[in-house]
């Protein structure tokens, strides 16, 4: 029961965070480009990775890691927003944005997890 209240508390504050910061990010670079989601879902993965290789994956402190990784990660990042901003370029007839969005998304988020598990072993 600890492990939910854990992951629901993580994911609050991490829904949260990302609402703030997404408004914070967007009020001062208006852009086609997504900047918001980009820099929330590569810090996010960086947190990730971080957390991951410091729990030992959730082995060692699984609490932590359903407080950060699971809830905190999991709310804070967001995929489906990746997925409906890439949409709305592509419908914008934006086909090279929405292409260095896609690849520099999915390139950079595995960079910061990467990141991330290096820094922990620090």
């Amino acid at each position: 029961m600890l492990g939910l209240f854990c992951i629901g508390a993580g994911g609050t504050v991490g829904a949260s965070a990302r609402y703030l910061l997404g408004r914070i990010i967007n009020a001062r670079l208006q852009s086609a480009f997504p900047w918001a989601t980009w820099l929330i879902n590569i810090s996010g993965s960086f947190l990730l990775g971080y957390i991951a290789q410091r729990t030992n994956f959730g082995k060692d402190n699984p609490l932590l890691w359903k407080l950060i990784g699971t809830g905190f990660c999991g709310a804070f990042t967001t995929f489906s927003t990746f997925g409906y901003e890439t949409l709305q370029m592509i419908e914008k007839g934006k086909w090279g944005l929405a292409l260095r969005y896609v690849v520099s998304s999915i390139v950079l988020a595995i960079c910061g997890v990467w990141i991330g598990i290096q820094m922990a072993h620090h």
